[in-house]
């Protein structure tokens, strides 16, 4: 009983290489952890988005692309017309708002 680990393995001789499959489970391994931390978050992100733009209705706030807070006067199919301050009505696309503030909203963080 004399002899190491390395010299048993010496003596059974070359196993050959892997079958092809193991070769591959690391880019599979990887690609499983990207779906689930990246691609799954961003995709419900996404969707949760498009319903709060789809359930938009007169008298919300909203947040613009270009940080401008405003109160919903009219909604249609692509547009949105908001009023920034008294007298000061845009226009903008649904797709540029950022995120929909319902009325009332939420307390401030400090209250």
């Amino acid at each position: 009983m004399n002899t190491s680990i390395l010299n048993q393995l010496a003596a059974a001789g070359p196993t050959g290489a892997p079958p092809a499959w193991i070769q591959y489970m690391p880019f599979v391994a990887m690609a499983v952890i990207f779906w689930f931390l990246i691609l799954r978050p961003q995709m419900k992100q996404q969707k949760e988005h498009k319903a709060k733009l789809a359930e938009m209705k007169k008298g919300d706030e909203v947040l613009t692309g270009g940080g401008f807070v405003g109160k919903v006067l009219k909604v249609d199919d692509n547009y949105a017309e908001i009023e920034l301050a008294q007298g000061v009505k845009v226009k903008a696309l649904k797709s540029t708002i950022v995120d929909v503030i319902p009325p009332g909203g939420a307390k401030p963080a400090n209250d």
